[in-house]
């Protein structure tokens, strides 16, 4: 069951843009594009739609005008240069909002939500113990998709991350506190400023250096506190 999205802007590159961020997530499909409000709303009311990327500032009807009147309960994602209006956004329920130019990492955190409200909606169970928790990173101009539970570590290599699991190994051109933040932070740890670890992965601790798998990683000195109350305690 695919995901299905609207993107409405009058900005023809801004719908592009989102179209070919779209095109790395297969479980979602934008089943139409439009650059006029009303049109716009005429479609999102007599079809089933799952989400909508919405820009503010639109001809003839604003954004927030259209949200008012949706008339199902469709998510709406907020797309503008402007982040003066996102208190208000937020007062209309909307699920997100995206300043423009919108950066991949910042747009795969707002599929994550979708896909969190889609499966609450249809009744669909995600068992993270399972690994089907996820994020998503850019390795050889593909988005991989790698479930958080099959993460041992994060070792950060200057400009690039390099994301380890028990099978394989993933570089991308990423930082480290970038992807950590996209990390669930009861189940992940850092401790080393070059270091994400996942906690349940821990096999043993010795002095300043832990154990995972057969790999040997460094307990940063101004980490050692973290490490000994969230792991030791």
């Amino acid at each position: 069951m695919k995901i299905k999205c609207v993107l409405i802007d009058d900005e023809p590159l801004a719908i592009k843009v989102l179209q070919n961020y779209f095109n790395n997530f297969t479980d979602f499909e934008v089943i139409a594009t439009f650059n006029n409000s009303l049109e716009a709303l005429d479609f999102i009311n007599s079809t089933t739609v799952d989400a909508v990327f919405l820009d503010i500032n639109m001809p003839m009807m604003t954004g927030f005008e259209l949200i008012s009147l949706i008339e199902n309960k469709t998510k709406v994602i907020i797309t503008t240069a402007f982040r003066e209006f996102a208190a208000e956004s937020y007062d209309l329920d909307v699920l997100d909002y995206l300043v423009k130019p919108i950066p991949l990492p910042r747009f795969i955190k707002c599929i994550n939500k979708i896909t969190t409200e889609f499966n609450l909606k249809n009744n669909i169970k995600v068992e993270t113990t399972k690994g089907d928790s996820h994020i998503f990173i850019k390795v050889d101009k593909k988005m991989m998709k790698i479930n958080i539970e099959e993460i041992l570590f994060i070792e950060g290599m200057k400009e690039y991350i390099k994301v380890v699991t028990a099978d394989k190994t993933y570089i991308t051109h990423k930082s480290l506190t970038s992807l950590s933040e996209e990390l669930p932070s009861d189940r992940f740890l850092r401790i080393h400023k070059s270091y994400v670890i996942a906690l349940n992965k821990v096999k043993s601790i010795e002095g300043n250096r832990i154990q995972i798998q057969s790999y040997t990683i460094p307990i940063g000195r101004n980490y050692s506190k973290d490490v000994k109350t969230k792991i030791l305690e």
